[in-house]
């Protein structure tokens, strides 16, 4: 298992979770989000580059703390790079006290049965030392499932299982992401079966301890028994396409249940903001964000 001393701190301390973990198929949206156009760069490396310097902005903000954001997570191009001469994953725990978690997923297979399961993840055997060695607490997965349809969700929580377990095995904690679409038309019954296949799966896993990023749900409370299932690190929510506003209000109807945010988080920022309007409307998001994180 991973660092007690973070560990402890992810299971029970009070905040959220930066979702700082754009790769290459969702850069260029982020970078628009941010105010930087396709027609601003040329290539991959200059793209990474301003995603790095955008990330590097955000993380040395003095709004972003470990007072409020309890973990970050980052991509792999990100966990490589550093800020302020200092890895990024030890940046982050060290000097900003936030716990740092690393996305290993490699993008969606396309849909069937309902779902879209992970691609395959290369390397992943050489990454995970990597990133323990670097201070990074735990891993994040996503899949997601667009219908109720029971085969295509049992695959899903299948594939996030053995993810899970190759994880746990690195001395890591994973976070397991299967999220639901939140237009799927039978949304409800999606997190029905969903629930009951991991709490299915749980037992499975004997001592060990994973976490759980899961969408919003349809009916409040309705991931409480996860929350307190004891192989449950702590059960965690994207924001999946509501803005920040309708996210912070479904979060204060589930107390237990925590943001893990990106866009949502990120709203409003932009690269010709100066210092103190960047800093400013950064503080703003945090604080809305961990007001409904936090809310009993």
């Amino acid at each position: 298992m991973p660092n007690n001393e973070k560990l402890d701190r992810f299971r029970t301390a009070a905040g959220f979770i930066a979702a700082l973990d754009q790769s290459g198929g969702s850069s260029p949206k982020a970078l628009a989000q941010y105010g930087i156009e396709p027609s601003e760069y040329s290539s991959d490396a200059e793209m990474f580059d301003l995603i790095h310097a955008e990330r590097t902005r955000i993380v040395t903000s003095p709004a972003f703390t470990g007072d409020r954001v309890l973990a970050a997570i980052m991509f792999e191009d990100t966990m490589d790079r550093e800020v302020d001469g200092r890895p990024t994953a030890d940046y982050l725990w060290s000097v900003k006290g936030v716990i740092p978690f690393l996305k290993i997923d490699k993008g969606l297979q396309d849909e069937a049965d309902g779902v879209q399961l992970m691609k395959d993840i290369p390397g992943l055997d050489e990454t995970l030392p990597k990133a323990a060695a670097q201070g990074v607490i735990g891993t994040k997965e996503r899949s997601v499932i667009h219908s109720a349809d029971p085969a295509g969700i049992y695959r899903i929580v299948d594939q996030q299982f053995a993810v899970a377990q190759q994880v746990i095995a690195a001395g890591l904690l994973p976070i397991l992401e299967p999220e639901i679409d939140i237009h799927a038309p039978d949304k409800q019954r999606a997190e029905e079966l969903l629930k009951a296949a991991i709490l299915e799966w749980l037992p499975r896993i004997g001592d060990d301890l994973v976490a759980i990023k899961i969408s919003l749900p349809s009916v409040d409370g309705f991931y409480n028994d996860l929350m307190r299932h004891p192989n449950v690190a702590r059960v965690v929510a994207l924001s999946g396409g509501y803005t920040r506003d309708e996210a912070d209000e479904h979060l204060r109807r589930n107390p237990g249940l925590i943001a893990s945010f990106s866009r949502a988080l990120l709203e409003g920022l932009n690269v010709h903001q100066s210092d103190e309007e960047f800093n400013t409307t950064l503080d703003a998001s945090i604080e809305q964000i961990y007001q409904a994180s936090t809310a009993r």
